[in-house]
């Protein structure tokens, strides 16, 4: 079962934020890709049908008239919650949907348990500053990574 059962969290200033389907699957990848969000070595619709299966992850979604705007993926894997995939259409920034998605992301977490959350950023992520400035703080570590998955 899915945290806190949401369907729909309401409408606010950033729009409509509602739980993700995988009906939603073209319309998240078409806006990861306009936000530079996709890369080579993950498929974008698979990263989307494993957040979306497993119980303690989710994808939300921002809408305004009807229109994806804004994409975040939470997921808690027993010790940490994570975030993923946090987007905003390059025309809509400045609207506070990044900031309302994310805190509709620690909702999403805190509902399940988890204790803290963290994220990470790539290098050369103009949208760094944004995490300072809502409070968030870097932390001293290196990430180390190793494919468990071998494609054919």
């Amino acid at each position: 079962m899915k945290a806190a059962g949401m369907k729909s969290a309401g409408t606010h200033a950033a729009g409509l934020i509602r739980e993700a389907t995988l009906a939603d699957s073209a319309a998240i990848i078409a806006l990861w890709q306009a936000c530079d969000l996709t890369r080579p070595w993950n498929d974008p619709a698979a990263d989307i049908a494993l957040a979306l299966r497993n119980p303690t992850s989710t994808i939300l979604l921002a809408c305004q008239d009807d229109a994806l705007v804004g994409t975040v993926m939470a997921g808690f894997e027993g010790h940490r919650g994570w975030i993923y995939y946090l987007a905003t259409l390059p025309d809509r920034r400045g609207q506070g949907i990044a900031s309302r998605l994310l805190a509709m992301a620690q909702d999403w977490l805190a509902a399940l348990g988890c204790p803290k959350v963290e994220l990470m950023v790539r290098e050369g992520n103009e949208a760094a500053g944004m995490y300072e400035h809502l409070g968030w703080e870097r932390q001293a570590v290196a990430v180390y990574a190793r494919w468990l998955r071998k494609d054919d």
